[in-house]
């Protein structure tokens, strides 16, 4: 059971499972252990994430989405299987996580009549700065 939150929790069954060689450290161990885990989930099947978070989910992060709506997140930053697999297991919380917040909507807003008057103001003041440097016409 991944806990997400303590109301969120999504299933061990609906993660598959898959180990590969690690191209990674690994010493003597390295051309015969299988240390990279592969963790492949379903999120079009998943019932335990609400619809908005799903499409999110799908937004924004769509380097692990593929087109048919599963998710499939590696590691192989560790040299033991085991740990790759916690690894896995907490990129996808982490990403979970960033789908679950809702981001606030933009409010327009107009500048207001005296930030319109200052900026016009410094403008005039660095417009006549640099007309100073200038050199006088010999008119």
């Amino acid at each position: 059971m991944l806990i997400i939150t303590p109301l969120l929790q999504i299933p061990d069954d609906e993660f598959t499972w898959t180990y590969a060689r690690s191209g990674g450290p690994g010493g003597q161990n390295v051309n015969k252990v299988a240390s990279k885990a592969v963790l492949r989930w379903d999120l079009a099947a998943n019932t335990s994430l609400p619809a908005d978070v799903k499409a999110r989910f799908i937004l924004q992060q769509k380097r692990f989405v593929t087109q048919d709506g599963g998710v499939i997140i590696m590691s192989q930053r560790h040299r033991d299987q085991e740990r790759n697999r916690d690894d896995c297991l907490d990129k996808l919380r982490t990403i979970v996580l960033q789908a679950l917040f809702v981001p606030k909507p933009r409010k327009k807003t107009r500048p207001s009549r005296g930030s319109k008057r200052r900026r016009l103001q410094e403008k005039k003041r660095h417009s006549d700065v640099k007309q100073n440097r200038r050199r006088p016409n010999a008119d």
